[in-house]
């Protein structure tokens, strides 16, 4: 059982959203999953451009970190967004990265997947933005399992105070990956975007072979 979460906060290691995230991973491993964390911003993010170059052959033009980092999510069970709140909304490198996700969006290669959210913020916007990013796992075919954010008015305890909280969440998704976790509403929303995409894995079918056949073994697609 592996774990993947994914940090946009530009702090890094400095981070207080690391910090919240590297307690949610605890708490995962404490039930048996093994964890890794990803620094974002380490990596080489590319925006896209919306050449439409991936819906081809599912191969973005720009050779940067993103298809590795995308295998690696491919590789896990469950997944975490981790942002910190920049201006209502998740950093900037967060939100190019979600721009590059729009081919497996499409396509649904997450399907089946776990997931949660984490955000930080001094004052205001975390639950936004735990469920945007909740959102977003729900356009990946992830489904959600809950979130946390912490408000930390500049208290560089706040985040320590809410560990217990954060642990809890981490074995509430590894509890999920290990035995299942319904929630209609998500299921019904995930159910809706498959079948807004399948128009166009069809109309891709003649040179998106594999794609549009494990859509059929899948039964997606009648």
């Amino acid at each position: 059982m592996k774990i993947l979460a994914i940090h946009g906060s530009p702090r890094t290691i400095r981070s207080t959203t690391r910090q919240l995230t590297q307690s949610v991973l605890a708490g995962a491993a404490e039930a048996g999953a093994d964890t890794d964390l990803i620094d974002l911003c380490d990596l080489r993010v590319t925006p896209c451009t919306a050449c439409e170059g991936c819906s081809f052959n599912g191969v973005c033009v720009y050779d940067d970190d993103v298809p590795t980092l995308v295998q690696r999510m491919k590789d896990a069970d469950g997944i975490i967004f981790a942002s910190p709140v920049y201006i209502d909304n998740v950093s900037g490198q967060m939100k190019i990265f979600f721009d590059r996700l729009a081919d497996i969006i499409h396509y649904q290669v997450l399907s089946g997947k776990y997931g949660c959210s984490v955000a930080s913020t001094h004052t205001s916007g975390g639950d936004g933005i735990v469920a945007y990013q909740n959102h977003v796992l729900n356009y990946l075919g992830v489904i959600a399992v809950g979130g946390i954010s912490v408000a930390t008015g500049g208290d560089s305890g706040a985040v320590d105070a809410r560990e217990a909280d954060a642990r809890a969440l981490g074995k509430k998704l590894a509890d999920a990956i290990k035995g299942g976790f319904s929630d209609p509403k998500q299921e019904e929303e995930i159910t809706s975007n498959r079948e807004f995409f399948r128009d166009l894995v069809i109309e891709n079918k003649d040179f998106r072979t594999e794609d549009y056949e494990r859509w059929v073994r899948m039964g997606w697609i009648p």
